[in-house]
């Protein structure tokens, strides 16, 4: 469906942990917005590549394996194979949708994680690391919750507050507990490397300053999280995941690379995937080496530094590149298109705090189009949007039947009786070529304006 000659539009779609089925939360912000958009850039003729995939390392996966009595690799499985179906049952078109287990994920990786070190980019560090006093074992960052030392949340993660959006370490949340049992983690030394963001500062604040066409929200969000910037650990004390790829922590059975690397490499790592099942292994590089080219990221708001900041400092980091890049630069961003939340009953879709409606449950009883139309035209796009069943109902029966769906059954009506058929698409006449060049410029018109 896409032309070879049409622009090159990178559809990265953020990726879903693989540690349970996905809830319509979820899709409202990373899954439909993103195939709509692609849809629209095909159609237009350009040259799409829409990547995703389960992320599977980590301790989410973890948690979850222990939960259900499985090994890591049989919940990735499981999980992955569910979340597969739900999303193509919903109607979403990627490219590709692969997982972060594969041995093209584990290499890019790498790949990325070693440039960084060799330019300097990465450094060792001494730190204090959460510890079950229940287990003895290490206590992950995302099950450790507390007060959020910033905006005062009491339900902030180790890792991030998901109120004010701000990246948090264990040690900053007041009164921690973990999720798991409750109890007070225990702080001990450990090493880690971490990322140099600091280094990356004024790079990252001219970058973001000139991306006026980014929404507001994400831009000025981005711009004040620059002005703090802190080294972050890429690395974990975990046996799950990908080995860390530099001396002392490579033969380490309990070091692993952290998803601040892991995760976000997958976008680039799923285009060099697909390009490889093509039979074509570098043509890949169209879409990640061609300054001509866009890149267009779909996640909710919880995830926007990951995206602004922490993924354009790593690919401004790997600079001409490793093993990869072939000597040549991957490129940044072009926009961040990050959606707000869809909540339920003024509550955050949780499938941990049983505030949720799950995609698989929802599509047994109802097609995927009216989800898909509801969430277009009710979703969170700008601010934050209560779910209601009574609202999905109305909108669907008075917009999508009673509006659209009877304007297009007047028109076919109106062509059958007048034509018999529905005529064969002919030449545009100038009158028509006038209307899509005002729609063309009104679009415009109002990007500029917001």
């Amino acid at each position: 469906m896409s032309s070879q000659d049409g622009q090159k539009i990178l559809v990265a779609v953020a990726w879903p942990y693989a540690s349970g089925p996905r809830h319509i939360g979820h899709v409202a912000g990373f899954g439909v917005p993103s195939d709509i958009f692609a849809r629209y850039h095909r159609l237009r003729g350009n040259d799409v590549l829409m990547v995703s995939g389960t992320d599977e390392h980590g301790t989410p996966v973890m948690v979850a394996a222990d939960a259900e009595g499985r090994s890591p690799r049989e919940t990735a499985d499981r999980y992955n194979e569910l979340i597969r179906t739900d999303l193509r049952k919903l109607g979403l078109a990627y490219d590709l949708f692969t997982r972060t287990t594969t041995s093209n994920h584990e290499y890019v990786t790498r790949d990325i994680f070693r440039a960084l070190y060799d330019h300097g980019y990465i450094i060792e560090r001494t730190t204090l690391g959460a510890f079950s006093p229940t287990t003895g074992h290490t206590l992950p960052d995302r099950y450790i919750e507390g007060t959020c030392p910033i905006c005062g949340f009491p339900e902030a993660r180790g890792d991030q507050c998901d109120n004010c959006g701000n990246l948090l370490d264990p040690i900053d949340l007041i009164d921690p507990r973990s999720r798991i049992d409750g109890a007070t983690p225990e702080f001990r030394e450990t090493s880690h490397l971490f990322l140099d963001l600091p280094a990356f500062a004024d790079r990252l604040r001219e970058w973001i300053g000139k991306q006026r066409h980014w929404r507001p929200n994400v831009r000025n969000f981005s711009l004040r999280y620059v002005d703090d910037l802190k080294p972050r650990a890429v690395t974990r004390d975990l046996d799950w995941g990908i080995r860390v790829p530099v001396a002392g922590y490579e033969d380490n059975p309990n070091k692993r690379i952290y998803v601040w690397i892991d995760a976000v490499v997958g976008y680039l790592s799923a285009a060099v995937e697909w390009a490889q099942l093509r039979g074509e292994p570098d043509k890949w590089r169209e879409w990640w080496q061609d300054p001509e080219a866009r890149h267009y990221y779909f996640m909710g708001k919880d995830n926007i530094v990951f995206h602004t900041v922490i993924w354009p400092a790593e690919l401004l980091g790997y600079e001409t590149g490793g093993k990869l890049g072939a000597g040549k630069p991957l490129e940044l961003p072009y926009n961040v298109v990050s959606s707000e939340f869809l909540m339920m009953e003024g509550k955050q879709f949780s499938t941990s705090r049983n505030v949720s409606i799950l995609v698989r449950d929802f599509l047994e009883r109802y097609d995927p189009d009216p989800l898909r139309f509801y969430l277009t035209a009710a979703g969170p796009e700008q601010q934050d949007t209560d779910f209601t069943w009574s609202e999905f109902v109305r909108r669907n029966n008075d917009e999508l039947l009673a509006t659209w769906g009877n304007l297009v059954n007047r028109t076919l009506k109106i062509t059958y009786d007048n034509f018999g058929a529905v005529p064969e698409p002919g030449d545009l006449a100038d009158e028509d070529r006038a209307l899509i060049v005002a729609i063309d410029e009104s679009r415009a018109s109002s990007s500029a304006d917001s």
